[in-house]
C-alpha cells in the first residue's frame, strides 16, 4: 500500500471513530468558548457584586452559571478557568515534549555507557515524590504562572524520554540511518534530521495522552491552593472554592468539576483513537 493510500486510510479510520470525532468537536468548542466567551459576556470575571452572592444559575441578567460567594459571575470565571487550565496543560506538555524527545533520542541513538547512565538517571528521578517536589518548588520560589509550566513539565518528560528511546533504538537500525552514516552525517545531524522527524507520529499520540496528566496535576495543585492565584483562576481553583459551599451552592463545584471531567474524557478518547490509528496491526 502506498504512503498516500495509508494516509487516506488513516484519515478515513479516524473519521469512522465516532468517539474521536465527537470528542475533537467538543474540545474545539470548549477552546473557542474559553477564548471568546468572556468577551461576549456583559460581566467581568473580576467584578464583584456582594448583594448577589451565591446566586443560583438563571437566565435573567445573564447569570447562566450563577455567582460565587463574592458575587462574581461563574460563567465567565469557569471559561477563564478552562482557558488557564488548557493553556497550562498544553505548554507543560510542550515542555515535556522538548525535554523528553531530546533526552530519549540521544540516549537511544548513542547507546552504550551513555544510554545506561542517562536511563539510570531517569530511574532515579522516577523514585522521587514529584507532587511533593512540585509543592516544594511553589513554596520556595513563590507561586507564579511560569513556574507551574516548569514544574508540571518536569514531571511528564520522563515517560516521554522512555518511549522516544525505545523508538530510537529501532530507528537507528534502519537503512536510511546507515546511509546517513556512510555519507558522513554527524551524530547531531542524524538525531535531528533523520531520527526525530520519524518520531513525530508516536510523539503526537503520546502528547494527547500526557495533556490529561498535566491537567490533573495542575488541577490538584490549584485545589491545594498552590497553583493559579487570584485574580486569575483555573478549573482546579474553582473546584477548591466550591468545596466550601457544596450544600448551600452546589453549582459552584458541579459546573467546573463537570467541565474538567469532560475535558479529561475527551483528551483520553482522542489519545486512544490516535493510538489505535498508529497501531501497525490495525493498519494492515
Amino acid at each position: 500500500m502506498s504512503a498516500n493510500n495509508k494516509k487516506s486510510s488513516g484519515r478515513f479510520r479516524l473519521r469512522e471513530n465516532k468517539a474521536v470525532v465527537v470528542c475533537t468537536t467538543i474540545l474545539f468548542f470548549v477552546a473557542a468558548l474559553a477564548l471568546l466567551g468572556p468577551l461576549l459576556s456583559p460581566h467581568l470575571y473580576m467584578s464583584t457584586d456582594f448583594s448577589n452572592g451565591l446566586m443560583a444559575p438563571s437566565i435573567s441578567d445573564w447569570r447562566l452559571f450563577g455567582t460565587d460567594d463574592l458575587g462574581r459571575d461563574l460563567f465567565v470565571r469557569t471559561l477563564m478557568g478552562a482557558r488557564v487550565t488548557l493553556f497550562v496543560a498544553v505548554i507543560a506538555s510542550v515542555v515535556s515534549l522538548g525535554i523528553g524527545v531530546l533526552y530519549g533520542a540521544i540516549a537511544g541513538y548513542v547507546g552504550g555507557a551513555v544510554d545506561a547512565v542517562m536511563m539510570r538517571a531517569v530511574d532515579a528521578l522516577y523514585a522521587l515524590p514529584f507532587i511533593f517536589f512540585v509543592i516544594l518548588l511553589m513554596v520556595v520560589f513563590e507561586r507564579n504562572f511560569l513556574l507551574i509550566f516548569v514544574a508540571i513539565g518536569a514531571i511528564n518528560w520522563l515517560d516521554m524520554a522512555r518511549i522516544v528511546r525505545g523508538q530510537t533504538l529501532s530507528l537507528k537500525q534502519r537503512e536510511f540511518v546507515d546511509a546517513a552514516r556512510l555519507i558522513g552525517v554527524s551524530t547531531p545531524g542524524i538525531i535531528f534530521r533523520h531520527i526525530t522527524p520519524n518520531l513525530f507520529g508516536v510523539v503526537i499520540v503520546y502528547v494527547t495522552l500526557t495533556i490529561p496528566q498535566a491537567i490533573l496535576v495542575e488541577s490538584f495543585i490549584s485545589f491545594l491552593g498552590l497553583g493559579v492565584q487570584e485574580p486569575q483562576t483555573s478549573l482546579g481553583a474553582l473546584v477548591n472554592n466550591g468545596v466550601s459551599y457544596m450544600e448551600q451552592a452546589p453549582w459552584l463545584i458541579l459546573i467546573p468539576a463537570t467541565l474538567l471531567a469532560l475535558i479529561l474524557m475527551c483528551f483520553n478518547f482522542l489519545g486512544d483513537g490516535l493510538r489505535d490509528l498508529a497501531d501497525p496491526k490495525k493498519n494492515i
